[in-house]
């Protein structure tokens, strides 16, 4: 991977991670059954991902 790549994916686990635990704190789980988002950790790893994975998209395909 690219440096540009590195930072684009970079940015997004932080993004997401900052998305992730706003859901948490915003919206969360009320009654604590919920898998994601019932602890601050998992919802704001699973947000971490996800944020990685969409910023993932924007990373230019190196030419052959």
């Amino acid at each position: 991977m690219s440096k540009k790549a590195l930072i684009i994916t970079g940015v997004g686990v932080i993004i997401g991670a900052m998305g992730g635990y706003a859901y948490y704190h915003f919206i969360g789980c009320a009654s604590g059954t919920c898998a994601i988002t019932s602890k601050p950790l998992n919802a704001t790893l699973y947000g971490s991902l996800m944020g990685s994975l969409l910023f993932n998209i924007f990373v230019p395909n190196p030419k052959k």
